[in-house]
């Protein structure tokens, strides 16, 4: 049996007459006869019931017809991937990110990737809210946290990168209040909160879940201060300025870790809830340009290169 004895079962079911397949496949009506006739001989089943108004598919007939069609798919689906290697990637990707990581470090990296590929085209929207990936039209997002088991049906989610919020203050303001010992002493301290993704005055956000390590038992802290607003980046101004402790992602401070502008609190502590994924409406078989983005992502973050380098430094 070979592809065009499952596109010719398909024909004759699909238009429930021998002349209309033939009409369909652009052959002559004899010619579907015998073959259709020599492919039953030799399975040794009756594929299609023949009356003088309609041809109809047995139950051995429909059971072919629902393997050729996957296998049909198969073989092109195949075709179109040996197709693509052959070619240069090209064509357009559309992708969602936050503003804050999609600045600093996916920006240069969706560089890096295009000057690989100059046939590919790619459109960067920068949003704290995610999208509707599907209904409008992205080809993926890049986010700071995975799809719950709900959704994993409808769903891709891959992990980029391991990351943390971490507590953080200037040395000034460490020097003039001293270290809190103890996550629950934070509650001495000037806190700095971010109240991203959100603007109803019910919604909390200071509220720090903290864990001494993966996988132990959170700790909840209720922390205060007089300073709040929903820019991280001025939050982490503040913080720089001396005027409080604030929780706040790995790659987001980074530089200021490095340069000592600010300094780890409490560093055995941290509130691991913020790794970095891919997310993406689930296709099939996705073209190989997402294909190629995916593993390339993979290989530029999965060291958490905001924990050795600066956004600009990216490896090819």
């Amino acid at each position: 049996m070979d592809r065009s004895d499952l596109k010719l079962v398909l024909a004759v079911r699909e238009h429930g007459s021998l002349t209309a397949a033939a009409r369909s496949l652009d052959v002559a009506p004899p010619v579907v006869t015998k073959r259709l006739a020599a492919l039953e001989g030799k399975l040794g089943q009756k594929l299609f019931q023949r009356t003088t108004r309609r041809v109809s598919a047995t139950a051995e007939g429909e059971t072919l017809c629902e393997r050729a069609i996957v296998l049909l798919q198969g073989f092109e689906s195949l075709e179109a991937e040996l197709q693509e290697s052959k070619a240069e990637p090209t064509g357009l990707i559309r992708l969602a990110s936050t503003f804050g990581f999609g600045r600093l470090w996916l920006g240069p990296a969706l560089a890096h990737f295009q000057a690989q590929y100059p046939r590919i085209e790619i459109q960067l929207q920068l949003t704290e809210q995610l999208p509707d990936l599907a209904a409008d039209g992205y080809d993926g997002a890049i986010w700071l946290w995975s799809v719950d088991s709900r959704q994993a049906a409808q769903w891709v989610s891959r992990r980029l990168a391991r990351n943390q919020r971490v507590l953080v203050a200037s040395p000034v303001y460490l020097q003039q209040h001293g270290q809190p010992e103890t996550p629950e002493s934070l509650q001495d301290h000037a806190c700095l909160i971010v109240r991203e993704n959100g603007n109803a005055a019910s919604q909390r956000f200071d509220s720090w879940t903290l864990q001494k390590e993966r996988g132990k038992l959170p700790i909840r802290v209720r922390v205060s201060g007089p300073l709040s607003s929903n820019s991280g980046e001025l939050v982490r101004d503040w913080c720089s300025a001396g005027r409080g402790i604030m929780l706040r992602s790995l790659w987001d401070i980074a530089p200021q870790l490095a340069t000592g502008e600010l300094v780890r609190v409490l560093p055995a502590y941290a509130m691991p809830d913020a790794d970095i994924h891919w997310l993406a409406p689930y296709r099939a078989n996705a073209p190989r340009r997402i294909r190629l983005l995916i593993d390339f992502l993979v290989s530029q973050f999965a060291a958490a290169p905001w924990e050795t380098k600066t956004s600009s430094d990216f490896r090819s």
